[in-house]
């Protein structure tokens, strides 16, 4: 039994040495490339649970996953950058620009004021993706409002999250959804 958990641990050391032996342009194409994986994972998710119990469903599950990856996320984000909780928004706009959406949507963070700030998802793949293929957004308002506030609360409690488009909602023609944070006080 030893051996063989030595044998998993040489394997994950050797992918490790691999890595690290790259250059740094294919290790950004790595990175991107497990991004759009993940994201491809996610959609063929969806799709499956939407096709055996249908969209409304499919959407609180994507909602109940939501809920317990964004903090994930948001926390392992902060440790690799050394951010501590309650950072207010100034830390918020750094860890949403370590998301994995970060690495394939074209998004904006703008603090406002020392309490306000606004998040705007200029670019979103999936949904550029279904307007490429002449389908309507797709509606995912109540799974983002799951993943943001959840987000931004993983990264300090005070924030709050307030929805300004998110599609099924109409949305100007330069973002697909908008989120504005705020700190109460």
């Amino acid at each position: 039994m030893k051996s063989a958990k030595q044998n998993i641990n040489q394997r994950g050391d050797a992918c490790l040495d691999l890595l690290r032996a790259l250059p740094k342009e294919e290790l950004v194409k790595i990175i991107v490339d497990d991004a759009k994986n993940w994201l491809a994972h996610d959609g063929l998710w969806f799709q499956a649970v939407e096709g055996l119990h249908g969209m409304e469903d499919a959407i609180k599950a994507d909602a109940l996953a939501w809920e317990k990856f964004t903090v994930i996320e948001a926390r392992r984000i902060m440790e690799r950058l050394g951010i501590a909780s309650g950072g207010g928004l100034a830390a918020l706009g750094q860890c949403l620009k370590h998301r994995f959406y970060a690495r394939l949507n074209t998004q904006k963070y703008e603090i406002l004021s020392e309490k306000k700030a606004v998040f705007h998802m200029l670019d979103c793949r999936v949904q550029s993706a279904r307007k490429r293929k002449g389908l309507p957004d797709f509606p995912c308002k109540s799974v983002g409002i799951v993943e943001y506030s959840g987000f931004a609360r993983a990264v300090d409690p005070r924030i709050e999250t307030r929805c300004l488009a998110c599609p099924p909602d109409k949305h100007p023609e330069d973002f697909y959804c908008g989120w504005e944070f705020t700190i109460a006080g």
